[in-house]
């Protein structure tokens, strides 16, 4: 189970993101934000019924990637009608391997900053397929 903690150590360790809020909520960011809270709001809850729980939302490639994500684990990801058509899903932060996270927090980090930037941390820091 991760915690805002994780994702703060998390963001805060890759290059140019600062922490800063964005409608009354921590959003962590490299000229744009890349993973925020995202509470939802009482029509959101009509929707997908009350979530227990804090929800993360995190920007994501394109829309393969957000479905994907989606059919990967329904326990842990998930979407609401206000992000159609935007690359983000939302996640079930108490239902996420820190591992898990630290995975999805670089790749939205990577879909936000400079190119340069993204390209010299992966050469750093390469990802690895177990």
């Amino acid at each position: 189970m991760a915690t805002w903690d994780d994702v703060r150590e998390l963001a805060m360790a890759l290059p140019d993101v600062e922490e800063t809020t964005k409608w009354g909520n921590r959003t962590w960011a490299v000229k744009r934000g890349f993973v925020w809270e995202r509470p939802l709001r009482a029509k959101e809850i009509e929707e997908v019924g009350e979530q227990e729980g804090p929800i993360l939302g995190a920007r994501v490639a394109h829309e393969h990637e957000k479905q994907a994500l989606l059919a990967e684990d329904v326990g842990v990801f998930f979407t609401i009608s206000h992000f159609d058509g935007y690359p983000a899903v939302l996640v079930r932060l108490n239902r996420i391997t820190r591992r898990r996270l630290g995975e999805l927090v670089v790749s939205a980090w990577c879909e936000v900053a400079p190119h340069t930037i993204v390209a010299q941390y992966l050469r750093e820091h390469p990802l690895t397929l177990e």
